[in-house]
């Protein structure tokens, strides 16, 4: 299999819906608990994240999940957010071990959030941006900044 596009060796990237409320909170709360610099992201709405979703054999509209793709492998729903919980600092990291959980565990808990994100969090009208911690933390940041 190819690399992934878009990331350099030892990079990996999460991909979220970039128009959910809890999504885009969730990568607030990475950012803002210091999630390893080699953790990129990019919205499943970009060209950079639908390219990633078509390299990792999903569909590219209507995804309703998180994804990480890291070492040329992928994971969805809870086991993403579970891996890149394993990038961060204590004590945040302990809770990756939850990545050993029988997935029909918890992806239970996920789908039922993930099914009512709008409802409960809410969403926005377009695409919503972020602010990094760093140039080239987003996907299409680096695009841009090589122009």
């Amino acid at each position: 299999m190819s690399p992934p596009p878009y990331l350099q060796p030892g990079e990996s990237v999460v991909l979220y819906d970039g128009v959910c409320k809890l999504c885009n909170g969730w990568v607030n709360f990475l950012l803002r608990h210091r999630v390893a610099r080699q953790v990129r992201f990019a919205s499943v709405q970009s060209e950079e994240g639908k390219t990633l979703l078509k390299w990792a054999g999903l569909p590219q509209e209507n995804v309703s999940t998180i994804v990480y793709i890291a070492d040329q492998q992928h994971w969805l729903r809870a086991q993403a957010v579970f891996r890149v919980m394993q990038k961060m600092a204590a004590p945040w990291r302990f809770l990756s071990v939850l990545r050993h959980f029988p997935d029909s565990i918890s992806n239970f808990a996920y789908d039922r959030i993930a099914l009512n994100r709008y409802k409960l969090f809410g969403r926005y009208d377009s695409q919503h941006s972020l602010t990094p911690d760093y140039p080239g933390r987003f996907l299409h940041q680096k695009e841009k900044s090589a122009e």
